[in-house]
């Protein structure tokens, strides 16, 4: 009998705030600096959350939303902080 195997999804397990919260703190913790990480996970968030309403909450469209938060995206500083409000978050920065 052999196994198979199928593949993990984050966004199957992003239900509530708390868990985009975790999400989100886990991966700015294990971000290598260069933000890529935390693009990623907002990456993930966004496709859990329903990427066209949150575009419309931002003010982009979702093909912009996609392509700023894509493997090969560069999001602005603006753009993170679009998002993570619409997502009810605040950005914090600790010592």
């Amino acid at each position: 009998m052999s196994e198979t195997f199928t593949r993990w999804d984050v966004t199957d397990d992003l239900h509530t705030e708390e868990d985009i919260r975790l999400y989100l703190d886990a991966c700015s913790e294990e971000d290598p600096g260069d933000g890529s990480l935390i693009r990623a996970a907002l990456n993930d968030i966004a496709r859990a959350q329903k990427v066209s309403q949150l575009a419309r909450d931002i003010g982009m469209t979702r093909e912009g939303l996609y392509k700023a938060l894509g493997e090969n995206g560069n999001p602005s500083f603006a753009t993170v902080m679009r998002i993570t409000r619409a997502l009810g978050m605040q950005l914090r920065i600790t010592a």
